[in-house]
């Protein structure tokens, strides 16, 4: 009898553990999916009007037609006319809108838009966060180093690395680990730590 509970017990949870993270991926597509067709409502409401097309295919002809409209704005501003304008433009709309210039540093800095952003080159370290007589490190991405031997870093919490605190440390209290990357970094954050060692298998750098 144990062991048929035994079984029963592995069995189910072998089957949550593989529809779970399904269930739950489907859920965050299908947010994500009525999030984007609200605010591109008037859009697909113009398209099924004029067109007469159903909802859900004037919805992939509005994203199509977003995502075409973002490669031919990103290639026009790549050009040195293109970066003109856009400065022009970006100084006009910071008049209009005071707020406009910190969500855009924002988005450079999430995204990896700025070339100073650390999560585009972020340097992926282990901090003795509680100093160098305790033994306790926590995993970090550098993010400014300082003239006076210190660096920052932000310290993202598990499993939502997008929260987390910001320190500034010595850098002797500072392990750093080049040969990681961000992503495994944030990936290894997303699992509450799992694949730490693999992220911290290579050796240190300075």
């Amino acid at each position: 009898m144990s062991r048929l509970k035994v079984f029963v017990r592995k069995a189910l949870l072998g089957g949550i553990l593989v529809l779970l993270p399904v269930v739950i991926l489907g859920a965050v597509f299908r947010w994500v999916f009525y999030f984007v067709t609200d605010l591109i409502q008037p859009l697909t409401d113009y398209m099924t009007s004029h067109y007469h097309l159903p909802e859900l295919m004037a919805d992939i002809m509005v994203i199509a037609l977003i995502l075409a409209a973002c490669f031919a704005i990103g290639t026009i501003v790549s050009t040195s006319i293109g970066k003109w304008l856009h400065g022009h433009f970006d100084k006009y709309l910071v008049r209009l809108a005071p707020g406009y210039r910190i969500v855009k540093e924002i988005v450079s800095q999430v995204f990896g838009g700025s070339e100073a952003s650390p999560f585009a080159k972020g340097e992926v370290v282990r901090v003795q966060l509680f100093g160098e007589a305790c033994a306790t490190k926590v995993t970090a991405i550098v993010t400014a180093r300082h003239a006076d031997n210190t660096v920052t870093i932000f310290m993202p919490t598990g499993p939502n690395p997008t929260s987390g605190n910001i320190y500034h440390v010595p850098e002797k209290l500072v392990e750093f680990y080049p040969e990681a990357t961000v992503e495994q970094m944030m990936k290894s954050i997303i699992a509450c730590g799992a694949g730490s060692a693999e992220l911290f298998k290579q050796g240190k750098g300075q």
